[in-house]
């Protein structure tokens, strides 16, 4: 098998290089996903989690087009990634930290590992926050972290808190139970947004203590996290006492923060793409509410997912492209 020569990694060989990676499972990930594993690529999609996206958080969906009825947010992904599983398409909750979209082949950097691939595909939504707490920024590195996968060894025995409601905020919290003797789990909400499953198991977890409708009002600390100011609804503002502050609290803002920096965004985050839904960069694509520029349907983010996977099909097996027009922004 001919080897693929990365001065990171040494001899790639040709079998470990995806076709496409796909930078989030929501409708647009998970369809540019069905599209191109039907196109038979080599296709995978890394995802923090069924409800890390807005259609996974939302309740009650009436208007996705065949599909009769109501059905939740979490349900309808399932059918979709369950649809692109059956053409071959591979599902990893994981996530990216870092990617280098110049080098060819491309480089994604997750938790879990390093993939490499011919064409990305961002669809990563707008659930970023733009809003820290007080300390928060100033004790990142020093007790405040984004990744509990990459830091949990450094608290063992040690009490920590995590900030979150979703299935991503409960698998790290249940991740750190490993090595943490209490988690302190910090719901800005009365209710959990995730799996019943993992609602079930972190409610009887001894390791974790749930705060619900318990907001994150501050990081507290002077060299390193010393405590952090909770305030639950109905009842006085608290501190907790503990070393360490996992934050996984969601907002309205483009996820891009893995990117560094290496496409260019609109002062609010947005990425620019062109009516194929294809970046400055060549063979990666940016699709969904990543966008910021189109009405917040299922639907639509399908419809965009779809024409990635289809474009990106035709570059790959270097057919005809569609046309090129730089006025999607």
């Amino acid at each position: 098998m001919e080897a693929l020569l990365d001065p990171g990694l040494g001899p790639v060989d040709a079998e470990d290089v995806y076709d496409v990676v796909i930078i989030g499972g929501g409708p647009a990930g998970a369809t540019a996903a069905l599209y191109a594993a039907r196109a038979d690529l080599k296709t995978v999609v890394i995802d923090k989690g069924l409800t890390a996206g807005a259609l996974g958080l939302t309740t009650k969906i009436a208007n996705y087009p065949g599909v009769p009825g109501e059905v939740s947010g979490a349900e309808l992904v399932k059918t979709m990634r369950a649809q692109a599983e059956q053409f071959g398409a591979r599902f990893v909750q994981d996530k990216v930290q870092a990617v280098d979209l110049e080098s060819d082949p491309k480089m994604i950097f997750a938790n879990g590992g390093t993939y490499i691939t011919r064409a990305v595909v961002i669809a990563t939504g707008a659930m970023g926050r733009g809003h820290r707490v007080p300390g928060e920024d100033r004790l990142l590195g020093h007790g405040v972290s984004y990744c509990a996968t990459c830091d949990a060894a450094f608290f063992r025995d040690q009490v920590v808190a995590v900030a979150g409601n979703t299935d991503e905020a409960i698998e790290e919290a249940l991740f750190l139970t490993r090595f943490a003797r209490l988690v302190h789990f910090l719901s800005p909400t009365p209710g959990l947004k995730a799996d019943s499953h993992l609602i079930d198991e972190i409610s009887a977890h001894p390791s974790v203590t749930l705060h619900l409708g318990a907001a994150l009002r501050e990081v507290l600390g002077e060299n390193h996290v010393e405590g952090v100011r909770v305030a639950p609804r109905g009842s006085p503002e608290k501190t907790l006492p503990v070393s360490g502050a996992f934050i996984f609290l969601q907002g309205g803002k483009p996820v891009t923060d893995f990117l560094s920096g290496q496409l260019a965004a609109s002062e609010s985050g947005c990425l620019t793409v062109d009516r194929n839904f294809q970046t400055a960069i060549p063979n990666v694509f940016a699709v969904g509410d990543v966008l910021c520029n189109h009405v917040k349907q299922a639907v639509i983010a399908a419809a965009e997912g779809a024409t990635a996977g289809m474009v990106i099909e035709k570059q790959l097996h270097h057919r005809k492209q569609l046309a090129v027009d730089w006025s999607h922004t």
